[in-house]
C-alpha cells in the first residue's frame, strides 16, 4: 500500500545538481512557497522528481541554513544532546538553529564519534585500574541486627531479601516491598 508514484524514474536527472537547477528551483519557492512537491518539478520545468526537490531545498538552498564550520559550543551541545536523545538527529537539529539534521548526522559520524571511541576507551582504562582495589570504592553499608542483603543487577528493586541468619536457605527468607 501507499503513493503510486507521481514521476516516472524514466528519464529523470539523477547524481548532482547544476546549478541551474538549483535557481529554477529557488525562484520557484520564492514565487510559489513550499509544499507540494510531487507537483513542483512539472510546473517549475524540472527534470527531476518531488523528492529531490524537496531535499535539495531543505537541505541545501534555503536561505536560514548555516553551512559549514560547526563551533565549539555547537560541538560540545550535539555531545551532550546526543547523549541525552541518541541517534535523533531532526531533535538534535532543532536545537541547532539553522542546522540540518543531515549535516549534523554526517559532522557526528565524520568526527565526533571518533573522539568518543578514543575518550571512552581512556574511561574504560582509567575504570580498570579503579577495580583493582574494589574494597575501597564500595560504600560499606551499615549491618544493623547481623542481617545481610542481598542485591542483584536489576536497577529497579520490588522486593528486598533480608537474610538473618546467612545460613538459612531462599525458600524461608522474609520479603518486604521496596517502596
Amino acid at each position: 500500500m501507499g503513493r503510486s508514484p507521481f514521476c516516472s524514474k524514466e528519464g529523470l536527472n539523477k547524481g548532482a545538481w547544476t546549478a541551474m537547477e538549483d535557481k529554477i528551483l529557488t525562484d520557484y519557492v520564492k514565487k510559489h512557497g513550499q509544499g507540494k512537491w510531487r507537483k513542483l518539478p512539472k510546473k517549475a520545468g524540472l527534470n527531476r522528481c518531488g523528492k529531490s526537490c524537496r531535499l535539495r531545498w531543505l537541505n541545501y538552498l534555503r536561505p536560514d541554513i548555516k553551512r559549514g564550520h560547526i563551533s565549539a559550543g555547537e560541538e560540545d551541545l550535539i555531545i551532550r544532546l546526543h547523549k541525552l536523545l541518541g541517534n535523533r538527529w531532526s531533535l538534535i537539529a532543532g536545537r541547532l538553529p539553522g542546522r540540518t539534521d543531515n549535516e549534523i548526522k554526517n559532522y557526528w559520524n565524520t568526527n565526533i564519534a571518533k573522539k568518543q571511541a578514543v575518550t571512552d576507551h581512556k574511561m574504560a582504562k582509567q575504570s580498570t585500574t579503579k577495580k583493582e582495589n574494589p574494597t575501597a570504592s564500595q560504600p560499606q553499608l551499615p549491618n544493623s541486627l547481623g542481617s545481610h542483603v542481598i542485591r542483584t543487577k536489576a536497577k529497579r528493586a520490588s522486593e528486598v531479601f533480608i537474610i538473618k541468619n546467612p545460613s538459612q536457605s531462599i525458600e524461608n527468607v522474609e520479603s518486604t516491598p521496596a517502596f
